[in-house]
């Protein structure tokens, strides 16, 4: 239903991929200008819609779509309306370069909204020659430094400044012991020395590390190598499935210790997977507000979808469009040199509530270094409080 649903959507707002180019509409040589059509602006992305992340792509290129709908119904850019291109790059790195080239050369880009690691990676060295604008939902700290990384931009904490604030709530909550858990993989282990450097600079205790694959079903015998230190507080670095197969083996095993778990291991989906277990004992770091929240822009969605109901990942992209609408709005005619020097003006930027206040400069893309922690309660995903570090620039980049 999801797919059908895109795809009579995309038709709607006449879609192909998700591209930024500005172009006005011809007009025929003697028209009146009062007849001449707006400019239109043509945004174009990258999605998974069939990939090994499409359970989770899919919602984040719905978002898309409904928020470009609910631009359009509110004036547009500056009254022109925007236009949606987007395809499906299946979660290869190598399929998003190619289309990435098709935009440039076809479609004349100069923004992108895109989605993961795989295709912000493969992107990444053509930016900023090419002066591409592109918001993406992957959080790497190395695109904050726009000496290095000058078109990149996303709306959560870094997934370093995430490991650094559940550190700070650890230390605040009492906690003296703590220990990280993680996958073998990049985005497992990239926070780890960030995370480690920042418990250390608290005085917390660090104790073994656990390595738990992605696909683990069964955690045990891994986390018994860690029940003798009995951490106050352990890191997950993994994604919700294995994050939620560690929380219930820790309350088989007896663990007292809380799990601070990163933003792609906490979602919609894990007070089901986790079940009982979870309640009191696991807590997750969301860079947006989930449905069910109220806030001026979960409203915003409600009004637009309707009762239908998608994950945080919808929310994801509808933030990022927030962001990218006011930056379009702000540039007036925009092309990538443009676009980005408007989104370096935003200042406390309000997205609707969905995220913290977001903050770009031309020396500092890290649009925030909060965002809320949440548990589990009755079943339902509740905040605990909303967490915050201080902004140093000795962590930009890293």
């Amino acid at each position: 239903m999801l797919v059908k649903h895109l795809i009579r959507l995309t038709f709607l707002v006449g879609i192909t991929a998700l591209v930024l180019v500005w172009g006005a509409c011809p007009s025929a040589g003697q028209d009146p200008p009062d007849q001449t059509p707006p400019p239109e602006v043509v945004i174009g992305g990258l999605f998974d819609i069939t990939g090994r992340t499409s359970d989770l792509g899919r919602d984040y290129a719905q978002g898309a779509v409904e928020a470009v709908m609910y631009i359009n119904a509110n004036g547009g850019i500056n009254g022109a309306p925007i236009r949606l291109v987007s395809k499906d790059f299946g979660y290869d790195g190598a399929k998003a370069l190619k289309l990435y080239q098709q935009f440039k050369h076809v479609n004349k880009v100069f923004a992108i909204l895109g989605w993961g690691m795989a295709d912000t990676a493969a992107l990444a060295p053509h930016l900023g020659k090419d002066r591409v604008v592109f918001m993406s939902a992957h959080c790497d700290p190395e695109l904050t430094d726009p000496k290095k990384s000058p078109y990149n931009f996303f709306i959560g904490p870094t997934y370093t400044d995430q490991a650094r604030l559940a550190m700070h709530y650890a230390k605040d909550s009492g906690g003296r012991k703590v220990c990280f858990i993680y996958p073998e993989h990049p985005f497992g282990q990239g926070p780890l020395a960030a995370g480690k450097d920042y418990a250390q600079k608290l005085g917390l205790e660090i104790g073994p590390d656990v390595v738990v694959d992605l696909r683990a079903t069964d955690a045990s015998q891994q986390l018994l190598q860690i029940k003798e230190f009995a951490p106050d507080f352990a890191w997950i670095g993994g994604t919700t499935p294995s994050a939620a197969v560690i929380v219930k083996d820790a309350a088989k095993l007896g663990f007292k210790t809380r799990f601070l778990i990163n933003g792609w291991g906490f979602d919609d989906k894990f007070p089901e997977l986790a079940g009982q277990p979870a309640e009191g004992r696991a807590l997750g770091l969301m860079s947006v507000r989930p449905f069910g929240f109220d806030a001026p822009g979960t409203k915003a969605i409600r009004e637009t979808i309707g009762e239908r109901t998608y994950s945080l990942q919808f929310n994801k992209a509808w933030a990022s469009m927030m962001v990218l609408w006011e930056g379009l709005k702000r540039a007036k005619r925009p092309s990538g040199p443009t676009l980005k020097a408007a989104l370096e003006t935003l200042v406390n930027f309000d997205s609707g509530g969905l995220t913290p206040p977001l903050t770009y400069t031309p020396q500092d893309h890290r649009g925030t270094t909060a965002c809320g922690l949440y548990g589990i309660k009755d079943g339902q995903i509740v905040l605990i409080t909303d967490l915050n570090i201080e902004r140093k620039s000795e962590y930009l980049g890293w």
